[in-house]
C-alpha cells in the first residue's frame, strides 16, 4: 500500500459529512495536519484536506459549520482516507460518501474509520468478512445492520492492514499513533505522543473501557511520589518501600492509590515497569533479560507474561510491530 512517493508528503483526506463528530474531525487534524519541527523532518509526513458532499457543511449539533470545504473528489489524491463518526449510525450515508470510500479503496489506498465510522465503511461494503471495531455503546446495532462483519466490539482499534478501525472518540488517537508508528517507526511515534501529552503505549487489543472511579474527596497528591518511583523501576522498589517513601502506612498508600488513580500501588508499579519495557523493545533492545532486569520485571518469563497481559503480544511480536527496522542500531 502506498505511503506516498519520496517527493510530496503523504497525502490524507477527511470526509467531513452532515452531522459528524467535531472531536473525531479535530483528532485527524491533530494527528496527520500540525507541522512537527521537533521531529527534525525536513517536510511535514503528512497534508491533510477535509472533503465534504457539499460546500458548506453542518455538524454535529451544529457547534460548528464548516464553509468553502473541497468537494470529494478530493478523495482521488488521497494515500490515506479518513472517516470520522457521527450519532446517527443508523440513518444510511449519502451515495456521493459511499461512492467515494469505494473508489478510495478500489484503487489501494488505506481507509481508517474514528469511532462509528465504521459504520460508513461497513455500508459502503468495505468490511464484509473482515475484523473491525466500533464504539461499544453501537455494538448491537452495529452487529444488526451488518451481520458480515467480525466484529470485536472490546479493543481499541483494529488494524487489516489496508483499512483501520478505531473505537470510541479517544481511541482514534490511540489509532493515530499507531498508524504514526506503522508509517515512521516508535522512536517518531513517541516523539508525536509526547507532543500530544498521550500514551504512546497502548494496543489496540487493549479493553475500550475500564472502571476509573472518580475521587469524591481529594486526597494529598501522589506526584512526587511516582515521580520518585518513575526513577527508580529496575531497582526492586516494593509496596512497602512506597509507602515508607510517602511516610504512610500501606494501607493508606492503597487506599491514596485507590481514590487518585483508580487502581492498587502494585497495579500502577507493574504497568509502569512494563510500559518501560515496551519502550526498551521499542528502541531496539532484544535481550529480555536485560529488558527485564532494567525495567524491574525481574526475569524474561516474568516480562513474556506481563507484556502478553498487557498488550495482548508477546515481546518478540511486539519487537516486531513496533521495533526498529533490522540492521538500526540500538538505541536504549
Amino acid at each position: 500500500m502506498s505511503q506516498g512517493s519520496s517527493q510530496r508528503p503523504h497525502r490524507v483526506a477527511v470526509i467531513v459529512d452532515a452531522g459528524t463528530n467535531p472531536f473525531e474531525v479535530g483528532v485527524a487534524t491533530e494527528i496527520f495536519g500540525l507541522p512537527r519541527p521537533e521531529l527534525g523532518m525536513e517536510r511535514p509526513p503528512y497534508e491533510v484536506t477535509l472533503c465534504a458532499p457539499a460546500s458548506e457543511v453542518r455538524m454535529n449539533h451544529g457547534f460548528f459549520t464548516l464553509t468553502r470545504v473541497p468537494g470529494l473528489d478530493a478523495v482521488d489524491d488521497a494515500d490515506t482516507l479518513v472517516v470520522p463518526g457521527r450519532p446517527d449510525n443508523v440513518v444510511p450515508r449519502g451515495a456521493a460518501v459511499l461512492d467515494a470510500i469505494r473508489r478510495t479503496h478500489a484503487r489501494g489506498a488505506r481507509v481508517i474509520s474514528l469511532c462509528t465510522g465504521s459504520f460508513a465503511l461497513a455500508e459502503a461494503g468495505l468490511l464484509d468478512g473482515r475484523r473491525a471495531t466500533t464504539h461499544w455503546l453501537w455494538a448491537d446495532s452495529f452487529r444488526d445492520l451488518h451481520p458480515k462483519v467480525l466484529l470485536e466490539p472490546d479493543v481499541l482499534f483494529v488494524d487489516e492492514g489496508d483499512i483501520l478501525t478505531a473505537a470510541g472518540s479517544a481511541a482514534a488517537l490511540d489509532l493515530g499513533l499507531h498508524i504514526w508508528r506503522r508509517d515512521h517507526g516508535a522512536e517518531i511515534a513517541n516523539a508525536v505522543s509526547r507532543r500530544l501529552v498521550f500514551a504512546a503505549h497502548r494496543d489496540g487489543g487493549q479493553r475500550q473501557f475500564v472502571e476509573r472511579p472518580v475521587p469524591d474527596v481529594p486526597d494529598e497528591s501522589l506526584g512526587p511520589l511516582l515521580a520518585w518511583a518513575q526513577e527508580r523501576l529496575g531497582e526492586p522498589v516494593t509496596v512497602a518501600d512506597l509507602a515508607a517513601r510517602a511516610a504512610v502506612s500501606p494501607a493508606t498508600l492503597h487506599r491514596r492509590f485507590r481514590t487518585q488513580l483508580g487502581t492498587t500501588p502494585l497495579t500502577w508499579l507493574t504497568g509502569e515497569r512494563v510500559a518501560l519495557a515496551c519502550r526498551l523493545i521499542e528502541r531496539g533492545e532484544e535481550r529480555l533479560d536485560v529488558v527485564a532486569a532494567r525495567s524491574g520485571l525481574g526475569t524474561a518469563a516474568n516480562l513474556r507474561a506481563r507484556v502478553r497481559r498487557e498488550t495482548g503480544l508477546s515481546p518478540s511480536a511486539y519487537r516486531r510491530r513496533f521495533g526498529p527496522a533490522p540492521g538500526e542500531a540500538v538505541r536504549v
